[in-house]
Order: C-alpha cells, then sequence, then structure tokens
C-alpha cells in the first residue's frame, strides 16, 4: 500500500484482544476475562498507518483513542510561534489521544514513525460503557494518573538532568519497555532519528550524537547507525547516580 491510500481502505476488522499478547499493556487495571470482553465490544477496528502518516492533528475534534497494536509513534506539540517538541514516543500497548479529553479536541500530532497498526477505541462507546461499569471507569482514571505520572518523569527527566544523564535515562527507559513487550532490553533499533531523540529531551542534534559516541567510547553501548546494543545496563544507571550524587555535594 502507498501513502496515498485513504485511512478508511486501511481499517480492517478487529481481532479479539483476548488473543492479543499486548492485552495487559492495554488494559493494565482490566483482570477479568468478562471485562476484557466488555472492552473488547466497543473497539471498532483497526487501522494501519504508514511511516510519516499522521494519525490526529492537534485542533481536530476528539472522538477517539487509539490503542498501539503494533509499530512506533511520536507525538508532537507546536507552540503559537511554530517551535515543535516531540512529547512522547509510543508503542505496543501504549494509548494516544488522551490529551483530547479537556477541550474535545486533540492538542498533541500523532505521526507514525514506521509502518503501524492501532485499535480504535470510540470515546462516546468508551463513557456508554463505563456508565455501565465502574471498573471500566476506574481503569480510565488510572490510565490517564499513568499518563500524569510519565509528564512528571519527563519534567524531572528535562529539568534536572545534563546531556549524558538525559541520554542515560532514555535509553533504559527503551529497554524497559520493549523488554515489557517480551523484545530483548540490550539490543534494538531506534525507530526514532538522532534529531527526534534531540527533540524529547531538549538537546541538539549534535549533543545527542557526541554523547551516545561518548558511551560507545566507554564501552556502555555498541551503535551503528540505527542499531543499539546495551554493554552495560549498570554503566548507565552510574551515569545518572553520579549525577545525583553531584548535586548533593
Amino acid at each position: 500500500m502507498t501513502h496515498k491510500e485513504t485511512l478508511s481502505s486501511r481499517a480492517e476488522p478487529l481481532s479479539q484482544c483476548g488473543s492479543c499478547k499486548f492485552r495487559p499493556l492495554c488494559f493494565p487495571h482490566s483482570t477479568t476475562q468478562a471485562l476484557f470482553k466488555q472492552m473488547e465490544s466497543i473497539l471498532a477496528e483497526r487501522k494501519r498507518f504508514s511511516r510519516g502518516q499522521t494519525v490526529f492533528r492537534a485542533g481536530e475534534p476528539f472522538t477517539s483513542f487509539y490503542t498501539v497494536r503494533t509499530g512506533v509513534l511520536k507525538s508532537v506539540i507546536t507552540s503559537e510561534d511554530g517551535f515543535e517538541q516531540i512529547t512522547r514516543f509510543h508503542m505496543s500497548g501504549d494509548i494516544l489521544g488522551l490529551d483530547g479529553l479537556y477541550k474535545d479536541r486533540y492538542t498533541l500530532t500523532a505521526i507514525a514513525l514506521e509502518d503501524c497498526e492501532l485499535c480504535v477505541m470510540p470515546y462516546d462507546k468508551l463513557m456508554e460503557l463505563a456508565a455501565k461499569s465502574p471498573s471500566v471507569l476506574i481503569g480510565l482514571i488510572k490510565t490517564l494518573s499513568n499518563e500524569i505520572m510519565r509528564g512528571h518523569e519527563t519534567v524531572l527527566l528535562l529539568g534536572s538532568m545534563h546531556a549524558n544523564e538525559r541520554l542515560a535515562a532514555f535509553l533504559l527507559d527503551l529497554s524497559k519497555r520493549l523488554e515489557e513487550r517480551g523484545y530483548s532490553r540490550t539490543e534494538f533499533i531506534l525507530r526514532m532519528t538522532r534529531a527526534e531523540i534531540g527533540s524529547f529531551l531538549g538537546l541538539k542534534l549534535e549533543t545527542v550524537s557526541r554523547v551516545l559516541s561518548k558511551f560507545a567510547e566507554m564501552k556502555l553501548i555498541e551503535i551503528h547507525q540505527k542499531h543499539v546494543h546495551i554493554l552495560d545496563p549498570e554503566g548507565l544507571h552510574t551515569v545518572i547516580k553520579e549525577h545525583h550524587a553531584a548535586k548533593q555535594l
């Protein structure tokens, strides 16, 4: 399929949530099979997006949440003067669109970094289900709370760490998230460019490249283009610990 194809032509029948290996990530607070069935009943369809395609844009009416089944995406916020910054990288099991709740319009733009497949969860159907099932509402609230917590972690990352610590924390967080999804925690492909990493971490492209090369010289990682092999996870943790220790002196 080409980038010119419409999204509607790329919608597919939804597979059963019960057979999806990412179910525990999509609904981490849902533990009963009956509740999984309820959630499954409101998922409208799956949609495929090609690399570079937009799932939704800032300012568009909020209609649905999207759960990532496969692929990696980025969320981008744009200031009034046109400055763009990446706020999050999304992978399997993550939910997109929570930013649209407050003003009934999306405030972020979600873009696929590679070919992706997303499950569509219409908000009106979710609210109908939540009215009948308090456990669904509780799950949604906890999901929102988790997003707030991750936002706090990002503020901590950007506000209190230098470039070395930011890159070390980013690689360790990426490693942890991939392991949670059944992938290797030590060897993986970066789906984002160095410029995109810099946008997320508040660093210049040159700084990202320099620090990654420094980590390679320290034998903490091996990196060949986008392929990363973490050789010394504890060493990356030490980079962060040394920063905190220095701040306390």
